[in-house]
Formats: structure tokens, sequence, C-alpha cells
């Protein structure tokens, strides 16, 4: 019986992932605004500077220690 629901419930989740977007909703999706981030100059700015005070470069595209030199 528990592993029905279980099933149940996932089969639910995974259904609601999926969708069709119309042809005429694809601009609204394509704006600016709905990008992860939208001005890539300042999340450069904004990575660079969090990896210059950690002092760590991993997972990011900055270059160099903790002192912000490259």
């Amino acid at each position: 019986m528990h592993s029905r629901v279980v099933l149940v419930i996932a089969m639910l989740l995974l259904s609601t992932g999926c969708t069709t977007v119309k042809p005429w909703e694809r601009g609204n999706l394509a704006q600016d605004i709905m990008a992860w981030q939208p001005d890539p100059l300042k999340a450069s700015l904004d990575n660079h500077i969090h990896f210059s005070k950690e002092g760590s470069s991993g997972g990011g595209q900055a270059a160099g220690g903790g002192c912000g030199c490259n």
C-alpha cells in the first residue's frame, strides 16, 4: 500500500512538469526579465567580488586568489 501511494505521488509530480509553449507565448519567455541573470556584466562583477573575498574560485569563472588580483 505504501509503495502504491509513493508511485501515485511520483506520477503526479512528473506529469505536472511538462507543458507545451504556444508560438505566441514564446515572446514572453524570451524577455530579459525571464533570464536567470538579466545583466551578465553585473553578474560577472558580482562573481569576481565574491570569489575574491572568499579566496576560492570553485565553480565560477573568476581567476586569482583572495587578494582580488588576477
